[in-house]
């Protein structure tokens, strides 16, 4: 065991682990028929790229990623498409979204395998492309798309890959089974990841707690092939959150990282153990994501075990295998008891982002107590590892003072629920947080709507200036072509194209050189435009980065909504600069036209 540092707060909440570690990982039963949502990832939903009535082979893909942040979806079975509709997800809210939905043909899996790569020989774009069209997301429960983080090195210097062992909310333990099952796979999909990052250092953050995965670490690093990467294994004492983000890397490096920043900014990578294997099959098997490890478990199962499912299997079926007993089950979780969400019915779809099911009896997880009023005791802020004060983001949610709400760090907080475990007076203050998030997501995203439209309006009033100018343009010159006297005799190009002083005068037209004067002015006003305009470009450029690259956290990625209007904020602003740098353009010919210099040599050569 080497030196760990540490984070504030925390809590040591039962652990429950032991009922579904007792054998190894089994294989699911194949499913007759799967049910696979097209939005199983952060970002924006897949689009389907088959019909009804087409028959596909395992691994085929089925809907194609959408946008900058987005996962391909693949069969998990092979059969029959027989329906595009929106079916219920796994949601708190019951909701539904559009899936795509195979029946098993009773054949053996027909795979539509990928040719394999070695990820050692094969160039950053060769693997970059496969990670996308493998559909691999994160699969500690985030499930923000793989590719998009092995591309982290294009914005940030990344010099640490951590592996996230830590596994800490109670009862899951699909990491744990995963590590002492494939430790091997997990450290040389380490090493692609650390490849492609840019990274020369890997660190394993596991808790103490996990003896067998830790044994199987170390056999794997003593046999594994000798490379360039450092690896470090730093097993510590439990303690919940420890497999938060920013938690972990001051636990295992000492660094902070800064409020509402990203791992990224401080040099680190961070992955789970699952998502490291999928990545290293999709790289070195041709394998798409199909299939994940789901702990399922809780004393309503007779037969509680860690189990590797095909995505789209109806969680019923699951929970029938692992031996239900329905009549005691009171409620169902997906994910652990402090930070997943508790399901309204069985038959709802396995995704991507299902790393347990918590089958529990009413005495096992009893429903809260009723709310009371704070005791202001003081135990919410000892035991915030992000070390906020969850009573003043109490009141401030509860009273909707945002802007105070954010001033005090709100979006810093992980939802952990470590706040809520430990308040005697049973307030539901993650509950409070996480509404309060949304209202000034929903504010934010209004907002952006408004300065979309505010875009959208200058981009129109600029374009109809210009077509002005360039309408009245035409016809200055019309009026000054009608106005110029005809010659007797054939007169050169020359002679024809200017003017002779004595004409003008004689016509009564201004002096030549009072336009160009004119012009100067037009031309200091399109040029502080133009820098308004390249300012507006960077600043949304900017935006959109930031926002796109904070989805590898649960509570930081922004809404399929935000990123489409932030898309379009920045296309309106380069429209707009592209509409002012034209009209710069015809300005500075029209000065050069009539400021070119006349003599009579020129003229009448």
């Amino acid at each position: 065991m080497t030196r760990a540092f540490d984070f504030p707060g925390g809590i040591h909440p039962p652990a429950r682990k032991a009922a579904a570690t007792q054998g190894p990982i089994t294989p699911a039963a194949l499913p007759r028929r799967v049910v696979l949502p097209l939005g199983q990832h952060v970002g924006q939903p897949a689009e389907p790229c088959v019909t009804v009535g087409e028959r596909v082979a395992t691994g085929a893909r089925i809907a194609s990623a959408q946008g900058m942040i987005s996962a391909d979806v693949h069969a998990s079975i092979s059969g029959e498409v027989i329906a595009i509709e929106p079916r219920p997800i796994p949601h708190p809210g019951g909701l539904s979204e559009p899936c795509i939905v195979i029946e098993g043909d009773g054949i053996e899996d027909d795979w539509a395998w990928m040719p394999p790569l070695d990820w050692r020989t094969s160039d950053a774009a060769t693997l970059h492309a496969r990670l996308s069209a493998s559909g691999v997301v994160g699969l500690g429960g985030a499930g923000f798309p793989t590719q998009v983080k092995a591309r982290v090195r294009e914005r940030h210097a990344i010099d640490t890959l951590i592996i996230n062992a830590a596994e800490c909310e109670p009862y899951i333990s699909a990491d744990d089974m995963t590590l002492r099952e494939h430790a091997a796979d997990v450290l040389e999909g380490a090493r692609l990841m650390a490849h492609l990052s840019g990274a020369g250092r890997i660190v394993i953050g596991i808790e103490d707690d996990k003896p067998d995965a830790v044994a199987a670490l170390n056999n794997a690093m003593a046999t594994g092939l000798a490379d360039a990467f450092e690896i470090t294994l730093r097993v510590f004492p439990a303690r919940y959150p420890s497999g938060g983000e920013k938690q972990l890397i001051k636990r295992l490096l000492d660094r902070e990282v800064p409020s509402r920043g990203l791992p990224a900014d401080v040099g680190v990578l961070c992955h789970n153990p699952g998502t490291l294997r999928a990545a290293l099959q999709a790289v070195r098997d041709g394998r798409p994501l199909v299939s994940r490890i789901v702990t399922l478990t809780g004393e309503a199962l007779t037969r509680p075990a860690n189990v590797e499912a095909r995505l789209g299997t109806h969680m019923d079926e699951l929970l029938a295998a692992a031996g239900l007993d329905e009549p005691r089950l009171a409620r169902l979780v997906m994910g652990g008891p402090m930070m997943g969400m508790e399901l309204a019915r069985l038959d709802l779809p396995l995704v991507k982002a299902t790393n347990c099911l918590i089958a529990a009896t009413r005495e096992e997880l009893p429903p809260p107590p009723a709310e009371q009023p704070c005791i202001r005791c003081g135990a919410c802020e000892e035991a915030c590892p992000a070390g906020l004060l969850p009573q003043q983001l109490h009141w401030f949610a509860k009273s909707r003072e945002h802007d105070k709400a954010e001033l005090f760090n709100l979006f810093d907080c992980i939802e952990c629920g470590a706040c809520s475990f430990v308040c005697p007076s049973h307030i539901p203050l993650v509950a409070y947080y996480r509404a309060a998030k949304s209202e000034i997501r929903a504010n934010t995203f209004e907002a952006h709507k408004a300065e979309h439209a505010k875009h959208r309006f200058e981009f129109r009033q600029a374009r109809l200036a210009r077509e002005a100018a360039e309408k009245e343009a035409r016809r200055q010159a019309r009026a000054q072509a009608a106005k110029r006297p005809r010659p007797l005799a054939m007169p050169s190009t020359s002679q024809a194209a200017q003017p002779t002083a004595k004409a003008a005068a004689s016509t009564g037209q201004a002096p030549h050189p009072a336009t160009p004067a004119a012009t100067d002015a037009d031309l200091k006003s399109l040029r502080i435009a133009q820098a308004a305009a390249k300012a507006a470009v960077r600043k949304a450029e900017k935006v959109l980065t930031r926002v796109s690259q904070s989805g590898g956290g649960k509570n930081q990625g922004a809404s399929d909504g935000e990123l489409a209007d932030l898309e379009v904020q920045l296309a309106t602003a380069r429209e707009n600069l592209a509409a002012i740098e034209a009209r710069l353009s015809a300005a500075k010919n029209a000065v050069q036209a009539g400021s070119s210099p006349t003599t009579d040599q020129e003229r009448f050569s």
